[in-house]
């Protein structure tokens, strides 16, 4: 059983900044990659930013340059840095991450959500 908790969220004033946490927990052998997705009202969940278990990052095009991804391996701890809100950015945002159970077996889980509102 694994469980990810997001943390973090919340309102802001355009061209702000916010920090979101997602730490991992329960039977976990390793995390591989690591991950946040957002969702806003009526759109599909995208993918923001992916992090490799050895660091490597990938974004979207729409947060390049404004938001930064990163780990804590140690922690069991993915972190995303978001700076230049937009209005746009409001949305759901929700960990991810692809896991190998102390079981062996593999499984990717989904945090409860963050809520992230960005006011013009």
């Amino acid at each position: 059983q694994v469980q990810l908790v997001e943390s973090g969220g919340g309102l802001v004033q355009a061209g702000g900044s916010l920090r979101l946490s997602c730490v991992a927990s329960g039977t976990i052998w390793s995390l591989n990659t690591m991950g946040w997705y957002r969702q806003a009202p009526g759109k599909q969940r995208e993918l923001v930013a992916r992090i490799t278990v050895g660091g490597i990052p990938n974004y979207a095009d729409s947060v390049k340059g404004r938001f930064t991804i990163s780990r804590d391996s140690a922690k069991n701890t993915v972190y995303l840095q978001m700076n230049s809100l937009k209005p746009e950015d409001t949305a759901v945002y929700y960990c991810n991450a692809d896991i190998i159970l102390s079981s062996g077996r593999w499984t990717t889980s989904w945090g409860q959500g963050t809520q992230v509102t960005v006011s013009s």
